[in-house]
């Protein structure tokens, strides 16, 4: 009886061999060799589930207009001083006792004994100042450039918003040091606060933590500049970055469009 010979299953592309490349030699894959090809497989299989290379393409590789200068660095800029105060803070808080007693205590063991404690307070306590400068610089250069405009109203309003946080994620983190100048400091811009129309009473009580200025209030801060307002910024300064992206940045002002004549004859010329 014959024999049948049944052809066998295609081979899917994915694990057909890659071609060769001429003039490249293919003897044993040195360590280096061998590292950089896990590395390649490691990035397709994680992209392979999650498309993530999509969205990064489309993130990163975008037209920018004519005349972008310096001054379109601000924004990206105060995001990387923002990453600066959450990676810093973090450091800080392993070693923080947020309590009317081991607060100052806390912040001159970081000083003098941990290991480039001083360092690491010293970018945090300077980064913030720096970060509200660049945020700042950053509205004024999207106002002056009118980048506030259609269509971009609602990540004005978006920027205005992260403004306002940034301005009190630096007023409670200036209390927790919880020494003399802190202390009063924070206790006239409470008071400040209170002095507002209609809601400025309760919102005295809120940051207060009651009717006195005591540990209710330094715990409160706490919470607002380490959990509260960290997660408001990040969260809208990723619906930020998506807005700057799908709807892109505004040419300078002192760059005025071409006409269509111009533009055909630069058709017409190349």
């Amino acid at each position: 009886m014959a024999k049948i010979k049944v052809p066998a299953p295609p081979v899917p592309d994915q694990l057909k061999p890659k071609p060769k490349r001429p003039g490249k030699t293919y003897g044993p894959q040195t360590p280096v060799e061998h590292g950089a090809e896990a590395g390649a497989s490691a990035v397709g299989w994680i992209d392979e589930r999650t498309s993530l290379s999509g969205g990064a393409r489309w993130m990163m590789f975008r037209k920018v207009p004519k005349g972008t200068n310096w001054f379109y660095t601000l924004g990206s800029a105060t995001m990387f001083a923002f990453l600066a105060q959450a990676v810093t803070g973090v450091f800080l808080a392993m070693y923080y006792d947020p309590s009317p007693k081991g607060a100052y205590e806390s912040i001159r063991h970081i000083n003098d004994d941990v290991f480039l404690g001083e360092f690491v307070h010293g970018m945090h306590k300077w980064g913030s100042s720096v970060m509200v400068v660049l945020i700042f610089l950053h509205m004024g250069r999207t106002f002056f450039f009118g980048a506030y405009k259609y269509p971009r109203e609602l990540n004005w309003v978006i920027g205005v918003v992260l403004l306002i946080l940034t301005m009190t994620m630096s007023f409670t983190g200036y209390l927790l040091p919880f020494d003399q100048r802190s202390y009063w400091a924070s206790i006239v811009g409470v008071n400040i606060n209170g002095t507002g129309p209609l809601v400025g009473p309760y919102l005295n009580d809120f940051l207060r933590g009651g009717p006195y200025f005591g540990a209710t209030t330094l715990s409160r801060f706490y919470s607002i500049h380490m959990l509260l307002v960290p997660g408001a910024i990040a969260a809208l300064m990723g619906f930020h970055l998506y807005l700057v992206a799908r709807l892109g940045t505004t040419a300078p002002p002192w760059l005025k469009p071409k006409t269509a004549e111009a533009l055909r004859e630069e058709e017409v010329s190349a």
